[in-house]
């Protein structure tokens, strides 16, 4: 495992962006109510890996969508998986329920699936209005939860059906579930390289071995936990023998004040975006009724203060 070394500042999210791809990152994001700390490594120090991982943040800045897929494979043939992928994510960028979204993925993981590869995947919706959390865990480790008001840490549960990869099974999510997550939780996605490690013993250290690791480490800088969740890693097994991504959110309790005019202007892009789309000949859905309507509820009568950045200025403490 190599130590996280930050880039010089957080990354803020513009509405209808897409970030994320397969190379190597190191930076924090910032978004409306959420912030997030994404290290990803490929394997001994290639430009572009196996692990995929996207942000994306909707026109009017309440829906973000997270996701972290580990493809096997490297080079040209994931690069392509993730172009696909970053399409998905763009496709459905304005949708609060994110089924078709997760349908989407199973019909591309079962073309890897059918090329002789494999693919696990977490999909995961928040929206800030409500603080609402929508998982669904397609093969992959179960995410780490940090709870504030706890203060302790725990597997996120799941359905009891368990998490069968996508494109293998049915075409949809069979473990998907919602969540609260409150302000100062601390949400943990990973691949499966960090439960993979073996130590001195020669055994792996499994889920239950990096909840009790997580235990030891402070959460409340989730730059420096990052940092020190890596050195720790390190220490019980050294190098690393395949890609790293981890993945932190922590809702941080700030909304944006919504004004008319930036109403008027997210709906605009998004009916820009569909007339786009059509043209190009790929659909474009969005929920404009749905979601400006509990924009509108939200933002009645509540004078919040406006979002900003609660990453440090350089970005997640360098290593």
């Amino acid at each position: 495992m190599a130590q996280a070394t930050a880039e010089h500042s957080p990354h803020t999210m513009k509405c209808l962006e897409v970030w994320g791809g397969n190379q190597a990152v190191d930076n924090g994001v910032v978004m409306a109510g959420l912030d997030a700390w994404l290290y990803s490594r490929p394997f001994k120090g290639q430009v572009a890996g196996g692990d995929i991982h996207y942000v994306s943040s909707c026109a009017a800045g309440m829906v973000t969508r997270v996701l972290v897929a580990d493809v096997s494979g490297h080079g040209q043939e994931v690069a392509e998986a993730a172009g696909r992928l970053r399409g998905l994510m763009r496709r459905y960028v304005n949708l609060v329920d994110q089924t078709k979204f997760v349908q989407g993925l199973n019909a591309e993981f079962s073309a890897v699936t059918e090329a002789g590869g494999f693919a696990t995947a977490i999909a995961a919706t928040y929206f800030a209005a409500t603080d609402e959390f929508t998982m669904c865990n397609a093969g992959h480790p179960r995410p780490l939860w940090y709870q504030a008001r706890t203060r302790a840490w725990k597997l996120m549960a799941e359905q009891d059906r368990g998490n069968i990869p996508l494109g293998i099974a049915e075409s949809e999510c069979v473990n998907q579930v919602k969540l609260k997550i409150a302000t100062g939780d601390v949400v943990v996605l990973y691949t499966d390289s960090l439960i993979e490690v073996k130590g001195p013993d020669g055994k792996m250290l499994g889920q239950d071995g990096l909840l009790k690791l997580v235990q030891g480490l402070d959460p409340s800088d989730p730059g420096t936990f990052m940092r020190s969740l890596l050195d720790a890693l390190e220490q019980h097994s050294g190098a690393g023998n395949d890609d790293v991504t981890v993945l932190i959110l922590r809702p941080n309790g700030l909304k944006p004040r919504v004004s008319k005019l930036v109403m008027m202007k997210a709906m605009f892009r998004m009916a820009t975006a569909a007339v786009g789309g059509m043209f190009g000949g790929e659909e474009f859905p969005f929920e404009a009724p749905r979601v400006m309507t509990r924009v509108r509820a939200f933002f009645s009568g509540e004078r919040a203060r406006p979002a900003r950045a609660t990453i440090p200025a350089g970005g997640p403490p360098k290593g």
